[in-house]
């Protein structure tokens, strides 16, 4: 039986995906400067790339920059919640391009979907959060031979290979473009912070002004959802498992206590982890009535939802992507996007300027797999700084902005011992 080009909901939606593609193509200058590169060099002709990204409009135009360079590209989601259905008939209308995704798949079709993208027979893979990587070194080994290598977008699915790196069972190369410092510092810090309170807001309608905001987690993705509250107004609270981070965020102004000690003082609960369980029953108990939890990492066990569930008298939709669970002590805890990532299973995800630069890093990096067949190691690599340093290079060009250039003395006295 031969693998279906797509899976979609409605290629009848195409047109409004198309909208937002285009609208998100102009404002990323960088990708189209890397895309005129990838359509005159072709670096990927005769290749197949597996995406499995948030699909929606700014991934869009990676997809179809890379198939611009000659790659038959293969693509599905890595939330159930943030696929857009019209972006994805969009995708399916564009040459080269196989989709299979749908906006609200259940865990077993997400799974399907994963698994189709991967049937495909890739020879990159560019991944957000790990999941085809893990069925990669689990389910799909056998399409492994096949892989040069992969690019890993996200913290979390960088920890995840960094664990079977250590575990000596990482079977293929992969840069962790997360770590490039053109997407940790600006698409985690900058794209995190925005987006995070853009799908609360227009979610509960609600003013972030005067009220109390708790962050669980302050690394790079927590400083910019704190940084963007205190902007907004609000008094931050951060929690923290790291000492030299509770430092940090003590000394940037915030007051840091633990989970237990804040539950009864928050109006807004964010976390941003990487990790399970943070938000609990005993935290819900304590909690004020509305109190309103989200989530930020990639993916739903942060805020356990499931004991929520258990121990509420009573559960209802509030408003569209807002549950309220009715405690028996009569407050009710309010849940948004049912603790899914939030700024994408509420929201558009990332401002487009942000991702233009993480896309392009991907893309970049994708081409530097290709033009390194075989001659990677088997590891979690970092970007290499040439791709860093072009797309902040582009970035700054396309603005107008030129910077300083260090002379030979400068750089015969920085690179010299004997001063």
């Amino acid at each position: 039986m031969s693998l279906a080009e797509h899976d979609i909901k409605d290629i009848k939606l195409a047109p409004y995906g198309h909208e937002k593609i285009e609208w998100a193509y102009r404002n990323m200058p960088v990708l189209r400067k890397i895309e005129e590169e990838l359509i005159e060099e072709k670096p990927f002709s005769g290749m197949k790339i597996a995406i499995s990204v948030h699909v929606e409009a700014k991934t869009a135009c990676l997809a179809r920059a890379l198939a611009r360079g000659g790659a038959k590209v293969a693509i599905t989601g890595c939330n159930p919640l943030s696929t857009q259905d019209d972006v994805a008939a969009a995708l399916a209308e564009t040459d080269g391009i196989n989709v299979y995704t749908i906006h609200g798949d259940s865990e077993a079709d997400y799974i399907k979907h994963l698994k189709m993208t991967l049937e495909f027979g890739p020879d990159i893979v560019i991944d957000d959060g790990g999941d085809l990587a893990m069925l990669l070194h689990s389910d799909m080994k056998h399409l492994v031979p096949g892989i040069i290598g992969g690019c890993e977008e996200t913290t979390t699915g960088v920890h995840r290979l960094e664990i079977l790196k250590e575990q000596g069972q990482l079977l293929y190369p992969v840069i962790a473009v997360n770590d490039a410092r053109c997407k940790h510092l600006f698409d985690n810090r900058f794209g995190t912070g925005q987006s995070v309170w853009t799908g609360i807001m227009a979610t509960t309608n609600l003013v972030v002004a005067g009220k109390t905001v708790v962050v669980a987690g302050y690394g790079m993705c927590g400083r910019g959802v704190a940084m963007r509250a205190k902007g907004l107004g609000a008094k931050v609270i951060v929690t923290e498992i790291d000492p030299v981070k509770a430092c940090e965020a003590l000394m940037e102004g915030y007051s840091v206590m633990t989970m237990d000690e804040a539950a009864p003082l928050g109006d807004f609960f964010v976390t941003v982890t990487g990790c399970k369980d943070v938000i609990v029953k005993r935290h819900f108990e304590m909690m004020k009535d509305g109190a309103v939890c989200c989530n930020a990492g990639h993916f739903d066990c942060e805020v356990s939802v499931r004991e929520l569930e258990d121990i509420a008298t009573d559960i209802t939709e509030l408003r569209h992507n807002v549950k309220g669970y009715k405690l028996s002590n009569g407050n009710t805890v309010c849940i948004i996007a049912e603790g899914r990532l939030v700024n994408l299973a509420s929201g558009d995800g990332h401002p487009v300027e942000i991702m233009d630069m993480s896309f392009a890093l991907q893309a970049q990096s994708a081409r530097y797999v290709a033009a390194n067949r075989g001659k990677l190691p088997v590891d979690v690599i970092m970007t290499p700084d040439e791709i860093d340093n072009r797309v902040a290079e582009i970035l700054l060009d396309t603005k107008g902005i030129s910077i300083d250039v260090l002379t030979p003395e400068q750089e015969k006295y920085i690179s010299s011992w004997d001063f």
